[in-house]
């Protein structure tokens, strides 16, 4: 969670695991926009001595929609390569890392930029070095600046960066997939002897201290639209949709001669992501693999899982009382029009004030974002629900509860958007797993690519 191990297979494949997917207006440089794709989940920052990279034989890409029919009109590729200086020790690195081309630095990444636009691929750029892992104070002294320098800016106004960063999300993991207890409302969990509790209980930030390795990108906003028009918050042609994919190749073949796989064939997908939690939460665990490897179009043969989803079902099962509304819409079963505008079409017009992100009727998980929709002064971590109209679900800022945000749209709070007769229950405003603030939470940065500092191995327990 956002989407950390969240399928059988993928779970055993971190390289090609993405974490989190990032869109949004860029805060500090108006007329672009940043995205951002994370993978490799749950890094403790005490990796050594085979500290975390991407994998050499995964094709990393960020795929945009312009024009609603939820296939990439615009996709960045990343192919990463490991360059090892010695053979002959154990070593990442053998002193001090004080710039990306030290002497001491043993095994460094370095990257290659492909835009692909219909049939027209261009590289952007190739040999782009990747920051080293954030070690300790005598490896890696000053990490900020030394991760800094791997910010590269490229022709056109775009800027580019591939390493480890701080795991911006936060979650109560634990607790949430522990039958669903939801620490502020645990003493309410009547199920499975939880009721024992007499008070609520601040959630536990399972994700605090762990990093991630993040792919972003800041282009100017011209370059991801369409002829449409655009530049109003009403046109369609504001609006993009935006997804990440990891592919392998079809064959692989161990070749003991020289102890590596030997990478053959067309690459395949194996991992996709977009809004936070669909596989997670939405998607059964018979499909969560088959699930990994369509493309949005194909969503529309899960769309019942997202207007029907068993969370809301289980919330009036396992905190009896709490949410009766709730739970006559499930017994109804009802399909949830506002998730299925949410996280399938986006929000038309006429709904929200002065906002939509909606790309038509083709029924997609991608992460919307309307791109006339300057960045928000005042930030709110709750977005849109808490009436901030530059984030979540409209694209998805770094620190944007997206958590609370899910849980409270599946406890009902956004049925009225559709349903003016539908009477959310008292609790379903009230949902979080206790993580919930009303302030931006600090750590990140205010410039691209806005994820913070990784935790370092030497000063993390």
């Amino acid at each position: 969670m956002s989407s950390h191990r969240e399928a059988p297979e993928i779970s055993q494949d971190p390289v090609a695991d993405s974490t989190d997917v990032y869109a949004f207006v860029s805060p500090d440089r108006p007329g672009t926009v940043t995205l951002i794709a994370n993978y490799i989940p749950l890094q403790g920052p005490a990796g050594g001595p085979n500290f975390y990279a991407f994998g050499d034989d995964v094709l990393y890409e960020i795929h945009v929609d312009n024009n609603g029919d939820a296939e990439p009109d615009v996709t960045y590729q990343f192919l990463f390569q490991t360059e090892l200086a010695d053979k002959d020790t154990f070593l990442y690195n053998t002193g001090p890392i004080t710039s990306l081309g030290s002497k001491n630095w043993n095994r460094r990444q370095t990257y290659k930029v492909t835009q692909v636009k219909g049939s027209k691929s261009t590289v952007l750029a190739h040999g782009l070095v990747c920051p080293p892992c954030n070690i300790g104070p005598l490896s890696t002294p000053n990490y900020a600046s030394l991760a800094a320098a791997a910010v590269h800016g490229l022709s056109g106004g775009i800027k580019v960066f591939a390493g480890q960063r701080a795991d911006g999300f936060y979650v109560d993991l634990g607790a949430i997939f522990d039958l669903g207890d939801l620490r502020p409302f645990e003493n309410l969990h009547a199920q499975y002897g939880m009721n024992v509790f007499s008070t609520a209980a601040a959630g536990v930030n399972a994700t605090a201290q762990l990093n991630v390795h993040s792919i972003a990108i800041q282009v100017p906003t011209g370059d991801l639209l369409s002829g449409s028009p655009h530049g109003k918050v009403t046109d369609k042609g504001s609006v993009i949709g935006v997804w990440t994919t990891a592919s392998r190749q079809r064959a692989s073949i161990w070749d003991a001669d020289t102890s590596t796989n030997v990478m053959s064939g067309p690459f395949h997908q194996v991992s996709r992501l977009a809004n936070p939690l669909v596989n997670e939460v939405l998607i059964p665990l018979g499909q969560k693999d088959f699930w990994n490897t369509q493309p949005p179009h194909h969503d529309k043969a899960f769309a019942n899982r997202v207007t029907q989803p068993e969370l809301a079902r289980l919330l009036p099962a396992l905190y009896p009382g709490v949410f009766p509304n709730l739970a006559k819409l499930a017994a109804a079963k009802t399909p949830r029009a506002d998730l299925e505008a949410i996280l399938l079409t986006g929000i038309p017009s006429g709904i929200v004030p002065g906002f939509q992100n909606n790309t038509g009727s083709v029924l997609a998980d991608m992460l919307r974002l309307n791109t006339a929709i300057p960045a928000s002064k005042s930030p709110n971590p709750l977005g849109v629900v808490g009436g901030d109209l530059a984030g979540f679900p409209n694209g998805r800022r770094v620190f944007d509860d997206v958590v609370t945000v899910e849980l409270r749209a599946i406890a009902g709070v956004t049925v009225p958007l559709v349903d003016k007769s539908y009477k959310p229950d008292a609790a379903a405003s009230q949902v979080t797993d206790g993580l919930t603030d009303s302030s931006v939470p600090s750590g990140y940065l205010g410039s691209f690519p806005y994820l913070g500092v990784p935790y370092s191995g030497f000063a993390t327990a």
